[in-house]
């Protein structure tokens, strides 16, 4: 299912835990890796010189300082070389511009990087809140699956037992369950189909009651038989579930409950052109706080 894999890192402590699950993929996949570092931003007009995005440092474009970063990337990523064929690529310009080019020129079946690679604590407010930009630009116009890894995960994509689709009815959402019914078909998972009722679209002031909540419930599930359970083809390694609460929480918790190795979903639900699409909330939250 995986031939062709792609790692944007920028090789900083921020993307070790994507760094792990990209060389996983490719051992187990047997699939080609390339690992790309985007150097920095160049200057205006015909400038010779970059911003590194690590340092914010002016430097030189020259190969000398090119060869000197890959025997950078190959020290920080020494031990899981070791037993891989991957190439390391870099590149000069806006890094959700080059991951984007290089993902559609090497024709790749996933991009994998972590939320962002901003190197405050773990357990600041802004880190467990806020995407990378870059994560965000490149999830929105990636036209293969986008795999982010934001905390440690010992998960072998060869051996899934359980993968979380979740899903809000909308077009773009029917798009990952399709994507995750093919990789659990492939490895032989099981497939859980979720739906959460979001009881704060309700407003603060007039929470929806129980008769109504449980009314909704029954209905997503209906839509759920109707439409999706049709798709799996007589696969009978599936389950759904329809529950309700903020989102992002019940996804999460779900996924536990299930333990689930992996979580998929679409990158935005409103039905608008994915040009204009923001990220989702809640695929935001999962990202950040999901294991």
């Amino acid at each position: 299912m995986f031939k062709k894999l792609l790692f944007a890192t920028t090789a900083s402590p921020g993307c070790d835990n994507a760094a792990k699950v990209a060389f996983d993929l490719e051992m187990k996949w047997e699939a080609k890796l390339l690992i790309l570092h985007v150097m920095g931003v160049p200057g205006r007009s015909f400038s010779l010189q970059f911003t590194d995005v690590r340092t914010g440092e002016r430097e030189d474009i020259n190969p000398d300082y090119v060869e000197w970063v890959k025997e950078e990337m190959n020290n920080t990523y020494g031990k899981l070389l070791e037993d891989s064929n991957a190439s390391i690529v870099t590149a000069i310009g806006d890094p959700y511009r080059e991951i984007l080019r290089l993902a559609r020129k090497e024709d790749v079946d996933m991009i994998i990087m972590g939320a962002h690679s901003r190197e405050e604590d773990v357990g600041a407010t802004k880190h467990r809140a806020v995407a990378g930009s870059t994560m965000r630009k490149v999830a929105k116009a990636a036209r293969c699956a986008v795999v982010v890894v934001n905390r440690p995960c010992t998960t072998c994509w060869r051996l899934f037992s359980n993968i979380v689709v979740g899903t809000d009815f909308s077009k773009a959402s029917f798009s990952a369950f399709l994507w995750a019914f093919k990789l659990a078909r492939e490895v032989g998972a099981k497939l859980h189909i979720f739906n959460a009722i979001d009881i704060t679209a309700e407003g603060l002031t007039l929470p929806a009651g129980q008769t109504t909540i449980e009314q909704r419930i029954r209905e997503a599930r209906r839509r759920i038989e109707q439409t999706y359970i049709p798709k799996l083809q007589g696969y009978d390694k599936y389950s759904m579930e329809v529950w309700e609460g903020i989102p992002y929480v019940e996804i999460l918790k779900f996924a536990r409950e299930r333990q689930g190795d992996l979580i998929v979903m679409a990158h935005h639900a409103r039905e608008i052109d994915p040009e204009e699409a923001e990220l989702g909330s809640t695929v935001e939250q999962v990202v950040l706080r999901s294991s």
